[in-house]
C-alpha cells in the first residue's frame, strides 16, 4: 500500500492529509473528522485501516489549518463552523478528482460528529459522490443542505446515545437520498465499548462496497 502525506489547498489555506492507497483500489473514502479532532483520530484511523483492507483508498484530512487548530484549542471557534468544514471537504474532493492516480476513483465520505455535517454538505455540492457514512454524527448541522443530498447515506449511532439518535432521525426526515439508520446496541457516542467500533467498521465497509464501484 502506498502511503503519502499530502497538502490540499482551500484558497490560500493549506490542509494536511494522509493518503493511503492500497493495490487495486475500488474507490476513495475521504474522512471528515469531528470537533476538536484531526487526521490522527485513532478511531477513524482504525476504520480507515479496515477500508484499506477492503481495497478502498482513504484520505484522512485535517479540516483546520495548524494556525486555526491552535486558536480552536483555546476558543473552539472553528470546530462548529460547519460551512467552513464543508468547504474544506469539497476542496479535498476537487483535489482528488484532479489527482493523476486516484482521479478516476469514485468518491465516498466518512464523517464523524460535526464532520458528518461537513460530509453531507460536500455530497450536496458534489452530487457525483457515491456514498456517505456517518459515525456518531451530527447530520442535522448540515441544515438546508440535507434536502439537496442525493447520495446514499448510512447513519451509524450508538444505542445508548439517545439525543444523537433523535438528531439523526430528524435529519433523515429532511433528506431525499436513500438513507438508513444503523444503531449499534449498547454503544455510546465514541463507540468505546468492546466490539462497537468493529461493528462500525463492518457496517461502513459493507455500505461502501454496495454503493461504490468503478
Amino acid at each position: 500500500m502506498v502511503v503519502d502525506a499530502v497538502r490540499i489547498a482551500d484558497g490560500a489555506d493549506m490542509l494536511d492529509a494522509d493518503l493511503h492507497l492500497p493495490e487495486n483500489a475500488r474507490g476513495l473514502v475521504i474522512f471528515a473528522h469531528g470537533s476538536g479532532s484531526s487526521r490522527f483520530s485513532s478511531r477513524n484511523r482504525q476504520v480507515a485501516e479496515s477500508l484499506n483492507s477492503g481495497h478502498f483508498a482513504t484520505l484522512l484530512l485535517d479540516l483546520l489549518t495548524p494556525a486555526e487548530e491552535r486558536i480552536d484549542v483555546r476558543t473552539a471557534e472553528y470546530r462548529f463552523d460547519i460551512p467552513l468544514l464543508g468547504r474544506r471537504v469539497i476542496a479535498a474532493s476537487d483535489w482528488a478528482g484532479r489527482h493523476p492516480t486516484i482521479g478516476k476513483l469514485p468518491i465516498g465520505y466518512f464523517g464523524a460528529s460535526t464532520g458528518a455535517a461537513a460530509a453531507l454538505i460536500a455530497a450536496a455540492e458534489r452530487p457525483n459522490a457515491a456514498a456517505v457514512v456517518s459515525r456518531g454524527g451530527r447530520p442535522d448541522l448540515a441544515a438546508d443542505a440535507l434536502p439537496a443530498v442525493r447520495t446514499p447515506t448510512l447513519l451509524i449511532v450508538g444505542g445508548n446515545d439517545g439525543p444523537v439518535i433523535q438528531m439523526n432521525e430528524a435529519a433523515m426526515r429532511r433528506m431525499h437520498a436513500p438513507v438508513e439508520l444503523a444503531i449499534v446496541p449498547q454503544a455510546t457516542h465514541l463507540f468505546e465499548e468492546g466490539g462497537a467500533l468493529e461493528e462500525v467498521q463492518r457496517l461502513a465497509l459493507d455500505w461502501f462496497t454496495r454503493h461504490m464501484t468503478r
